[in-house]
């Protein structure tokens, strides 16, 4: 998983309450087992005026002129604005992955589905809760200056406005741990990779007729 420590980048704003899991990557693309692949359908059903299918290249299909992300100004974002409630809808890890694979790297919003909100973590994409008001602020000034950018420090738990101003955010530390060192579920287990070969050899070494066990399972 990729570390996130620092990251200043270009604001898109979604400015919708309440978008689920399957605005965010509709059903049809959870019948791949892959972790890969999801970017070009995130928000497949509002980003395209065609219908979405699995193996669909994205340079076969109709763009829409008026969702925020085809927009020329909002090229290359990698910090989602979003309103109350997001990721709402069914669990799908999916969600996560599309947003990530796309290039975001953040979400700010004043709340979150709570299932969308632990996978969040749990692939590497921070979502940062904030004050309704001050996210109001932060549609405003998107809205008004081209080129808008916001810098999230993770490790001094701050949103760095351009001018300078930071808005403190709250993260549970062991979240926090695990996003400033790149570790997901199977990386925290890796950390104990030398004991748990050292347990395993001691059970062999133990209990020798399980090896014959293991190999004709």
């Amino acid at each position: 998983m990729q570390k996130f420590t620092i990251h200043k980048g270009l604001v898109a704003p979604m400015d919708r309450e309440n978008v689920d899991t399957d605005a965010i990557i509709p059903k049809q693309f959870l019948k791949s087992i892959k972790k890969t692949g999801f970017g070009i359908n995130l928000f497949d059903e509002w980003r395209y005026l065609d219908k979405g299918e699995p193996g669909v290249p994205e340079s076969a299909r109709k763009p829409n002129p008026d969702f925020v992300l085809n927009q020329p100004r909002y090229a290359g974002a990698s910090v989602l604005l979003a309103r109350k409630n997001f990721g709402c809808g069914s669990s799908r890890e999916h969600a996560p992955w599309a947003l990530d694979q796309y290039g975001f790297r953040a979400i700010l919003a004043p709340s979150f589905a709570d299932i969308f909100f632990n996978n969040s973590f749990k692939n590497g994409l921070l979502p940062i809760v904030l004050p309704e008001a001050t996210v109001a602020q932060l549609f405003d000034e998107c809205f008004a200056f081209p080129g808008y950018q916001l810098t999230v420090d993770l490790e001094r738990q701050v949103v760095v406005r351009p001018q300078g101003e930071e808005i403190a955010f709250d993260v549970q530390p062991f979240r926090k741990y695990c996003l400033l060192n790149g570790f997901d579920d199977i990386g925290l287990t890796l950390r104990h990779a030398d004991k748990i070969r050292a347990y395993e050899a001691e059970r062999l070494a133990a209990k020798p007729w399980l090896a014959n066990t293991m190999l004709s399972a």
